[in-house]
């Protein structure tokens, strides 16, 4: 996979989940703020079902997933030899693609099969998706 298409996948997975994707990368650069990251998306997973959750397409969730997206597509594609820059804005399109794209996916999750279940396979597809795309 070349760099700009890593930054635009692990942007859409902040685009579902803020600390994930930087979660992903930071473990499998052996850092130890990765275990930090990991806690703090752990934080996310169980705080997003809760019903007092405010939306990930209002001004501040937008805002986080778009700084989100931004460093993890410029951290990933300087890792793999592609511009930085590029990285980045590659990062924050994926970031609301996966924003957008994941509330409306999320909304008719929740009318099939409700709330817990939709967050849970939401989770799942973001830590999948986030592995994937850092061992490549």
């Amino acid at each position: 996979m070349t760099a700009l298409v890593l930054a635009l996948g692990l942007g859409f997975v902040a685009g579902l989940r803020v600390f994930t994707p930087i979660a992903a990368v930071l473990l499998v650069r052996g850092s130890v703020w990765g275990i930090l990251a990991a806690v703090a998306a752990l934080a996310e997973y169980v705080i997003d079902v809760l019903p007092n959750c405010p939306s990930r397409t209002r001004p501040m969730g937008l805002a986080a997933r778009a700084i989100s997206g931004g460093l993890v597509g410029w951290t990933i594609a300087v890792l793999h030899g592609g511009p930085g820059p590029l990285g980045a804005i590659a990062g924050i399109i994926g970031a609301m693609i996966g924003a957008f794209g994941g509330h409306a996916a999320r909304m008719v999750a929740i009318a099939r099969i409700g709330p817990y279940p939709a967050g849970i396979a939401e989770d799942i597809i973001a830590t999948g998706l986030a592995a994937l795309l850092v061992t490549r």
